[in-house]
């Protein structure tokens, strides 16, 4: 492949939310988290975690659980009764018809331990970019399958719940989730920023 056709392949990547009915084999969704795997982390310590889930009635749990969170949360912020009950129908229904659910969530044990919160906060973030690194792979290895993606930030708001549904070990933080199949329909791309800067740094000539 030419520079210009791994452009091509990067920038025709999509957000897709709409997926068929087919299952994805065990093997391509075990090459995409190889894949993903290869992305970089801080001190190499790959805090990165993987939750894979397909089976309907494991999806439609933790559907059912993450929609009492979110109608809560909906219900909090004032919205009304309608506007509530489609949001919450449209995520549930989302978790369950997609063929493979895979829960991204950062693992704090193989990293640096500090006494000050200064310093735990910064490795924190450091493992948080690290597992971010890993979810971009991730949905990249997804597309060059020709799956379709997406990337949900819904566990960050539902941990614990997420663990428990899943039974994932305590150590484990849900951070992500990522919505994987064979797409509906490929969209057109969304306009995108400039990429100017406010102001480009110039050493001062003497």
């Amino acid at each position: 492949m030419t520079p210009t056709d791994l452009h091509t392949f990067l920038r025709t990547r999509r957000s897709i939310r709409r997926f068929k009915a087919d299952p994805v084999p065990d093997s391509v969704i075990e090459r995409i988290l190889t894949t993903a795997t290869y992305a970089p982390s801080a001190h190499h310590r790959q805090p990165w975690r993987f939750a894979i889930v397909t089976d309907l009635s494991v999806k439609t749990k933790l559907a059912d659980a993450m929609a009492v969170e979110f109608k809560r949360d909906l219900e909090a912020d004032a919205l009304s009764p309608d506007d509530v009950e489609k949001k919450v129908t449209r995520s549930r229904d989302r978790i369950i018809s997609t063929p493979v659910v895979i829960i991204l969530s950062v693992d704090m044990t193989d990293m640096d331990s500090y006494p000050d919160r200064r310093r735990k906060k910064a490795e924190f973030i450091m493992a948080t970019q690290s597992a971010a690194n890993a979810g971009l792979q991730l949905l990249l290895a997804a597309h060059a399958e020709g799956l379709g993606s997406v990337w949900v930030c819904s566990p960050l708001f539902a941990q614990k719940t997420v663990q428990s549904v899943l039974d994932l070990p305590k150590s484990w933080e849900p951070q992500a989730m990522y919505f994987i199949g064979y797409p509906v329909e490929i969209p057109q791309p969304r306009e995108r920023k400039d990429i100017s800067l406010p102001y480009k740094y110039e050493e001062n000539q003497s």
